[in-house]
This record gives structure tokens, sequence and C-alpha cells, in this order.
């Protein structure tokens, strides 16, 4: 189909607090270059690969307002105007709602797709060429969604169970499926009728105002209220405290019965922790990823970060250790095991609990 209607929403307000030290509150993981770019952010990164599907004035950031200038100087090609910056977090259906209001407002046939700002992706012209496939249903007013290909039991994810095929490969959902344990999620990568939930949504604006007006009435009298009233910064500051705090998921997805999904396979990660960036980044033959210079000596799979302002200056000198992760900025150092790397926002819990602003 023609992409000359497609406008892309990029969710870009989270906090991501797995990435302490590097990731704070200012400035979260999705404005670090944690991907296989040290020079490219995750967030430059997500806006530059469908840049050949969506010119960049038809790209929209939905982010906090205390995000709103670190996006600008993310993004100088996106117009500002594109930039929703929420007074306070709501979780994602207000999100992708006001986001969908806005879009509506100059372009009411317009199909919006809806991508985290955060993943990282492999195969990028296979990833188009998915999102491609997903715009088709979209446009029949589907509500569709990408399925991710599982590659192991994952109990950190969501799940997508297929239904019905209504063609082209694309099939009905079933239903959702909340996290599952071991024995589950082992039982679905064997079945092969489940997907990981990957957070990625396409839509005509029509069906999802239609959808919202159904399953969220008191979220489209927030919406219509903020546009009834010219959608300025201090309308939307007067009601969006008010709209319901609920994700996109629990509050459309799982209740709306138009919804298809579009099974994918494009090398994808959510980068949900330092083990992800590890994963992802250049490794020597022990499995190192280093910085520049660095020594390691009888020592394996480590993560190493040199994220301060001065960067390249340091010698980091490793011996005799294996599957840690160390991380570096101006005022702290992070060190845990790989097999932990979760846990990095235990810490950002303790600094909040203890009111220091290392967060």
């Amino acid at each position: 189909m023609s992409t000359s209607r497609v406008h892309a929403v990029v969710m870009a307000g989270g906090a991501g607090t797995r990435f302490w030290p590097a990731s704070r509150e200012r400035l979260p993981k999705q404005f670090l270059p944690l991907g296989s770019d040290p020079d490219e952010s995750l967030l430059a990164a997500t806006v530059r690969r469908i840049n050949p599907l969506v010119p960049n004035d038809r790209v929209w950031i939905a982010t906090g307002a205390h995000l709103r200038e670190p996006t600008y100087v993310a993004l100088p090609d996106v117009p500002k105007v594109n930039v929703l910056a929420e007074p306070i977090a709501r979780n994602t259906a207000p999100c992708i709602g006001w986001a969908t209001w806005a879009i509506a407002q100059t372009d009411p046939d317009a199909v919006i797709m809806v991508l985290p700002s955060d993943h990282f992706i492999t195969d990028e012209p296979g990833f188009r060429s998915v999102i491609a496939r997903a715009l088709v249903p979209a446009a029949k007013g589907f509500l569709t969604t990408i399925g991710i290909v599982p590659t192991r039991p994952d109990t950190g994810y969501g799940y997508i169970e297929l239904g019905e095929e209504i063609g082209n490969g694309d099939r009905r959902v079933a239903r959702f499926v909340e996290k599952p344990n071991r024995q589950v999620a082992e039982s679905y990568l064997a079945g092969g009728k489940h997907l990981w939930n990957a957070g990625m949504f396409f839509f005509t604006a029509r069906a999802m105002k239609e959808a919202i007006a159904t399953h969220l009435p008191e979220l489209r009298e927030s919406l219509d209220a903020v546009f009834a009233q010219g959608g300025g910064d201090d309308v939307v500051a007067k009601y969006f405290p008010t709209m319901p705090k609920i994700s996109i998921d629990n509050g459309i997805m799982e209740k709306a019965t138009n919804i298809a999904v579009v099974p994918g396979d494009f090398g994808w990660s959510d980068v949900g922790s330092w083990e992800s960036a590890w994963e992802l980044a250049h490794r020597d033959a022990q499995g190192n990823a280093l910085p520049p210079g660095a020594i390691a000596i009888d020592s394996e799979r480590n993560l190493v970060r040199d994220m301060g302002s001065a960067a390249g200056k340091r010698v980091f000198a490793l011996v005799g250790v294996s599957d840690l992760v160390v991380v570096e900025t101006d005022d702290a150092v992070l060190i845990l095991p790989r097999s932990r790397a979760q846990d990095a926002r235990m810490v950002v819990d303790q600094l909040k609990a203890r009111g220091e602003c290392k967060t």
C-alpha cells in the first residue's frame, strides 16, 4: 500500500532505570547509544530506520515534558510541533490517544504506526518489510500489532496467541497472555502458536478513535476537550492528569475484537538491561565488550562502558574476572554480575529512598 498517509508515533518517555548510572531521569535510556553503533542513540536509530517509509514531517514523538529539550537535540530534523510533551506520565493509552487526536486534526484518514523508542533491530530492511505488511490490515480497519517469532522460552515478555488466518500469513489475535512462568513459556515455544508482544501497533486514526470511544469513553471525553480548547500546553496540562492511567494493551487491545497480528523475525531486541547491551556490542575473542585501550587478562564475557565526560582518558583493566558489568559516569560507577543486570534498578530505588539526586 502507499505510505503517503502513514504517520509514525515514537513513544519516548520511559525512565530506563535498568540502565543506571548512564540512564537518568533527565536523560533516560532512549537517548543513549546502547545498540551496536556507539554514536547513535536508540531514539535516533528508531526514527532513522523508518525514514524510508515515513518522512520526518510525519514522525511524532510522545515524551515527557522534562524531556522536550533532549528530544529536540536528538532529533533535529523532526518538527518541534510534532513533539508531544506529556505533563505527567499516564501510561500508553493516553499517550497513543493524544497522538491519534493530534494527527487526525489535519489528516483524519491517517494510518498510524506506534513504535517504542528503545528497541534494537538487526535486519532493518526485514523490519520495514514487516511494517509494510502490518499497514495493510491496519488500513482495512484492524487494530494491528507485530508479534516477534520467539527464539527461546522467555519469561520476561508477554505473548500473543494466534487465531485464525486473515490472509497473507496474518492472523487474528486469539488473546494476549501475561508474562508466563518457565514451563508455560516452554510450551508456547514448542507449540508454535504464540509470539512475543513487542508493543508495536498499527491502525487508522478513525479505528483508534472509535476503539477509545467504545472502551475508554472517559479518555475520549478528555481528548475531545483538549482539542476543542485548542490543544495548547496549558490545556493539555489541565486535562492530561485526569486521564485514566492505563496501557493500550489493557485498555484497548485486550478488549477489542478486530485485532490482527503480523509475525516478525528481524533480529529484534528490547534492549532491556545491560545484559542486552553486552549481547549487542562488538566483543573480542574472549567475549569482552570493552572501550578502546582497555586491558583484559584472564577475563571473559565482561561489559565495560566508559560513559563519562572524560571517556577515553582512563584505562580500564580487568584481571581474572568474568561475566561482569562495569559502567562509569562522571558521578557514579556500577559493578554487578551480568546475570543480575536487571537489578541495576534496585540502586535507583535505594538512591531515591536516600533522597539523592543521582537518579
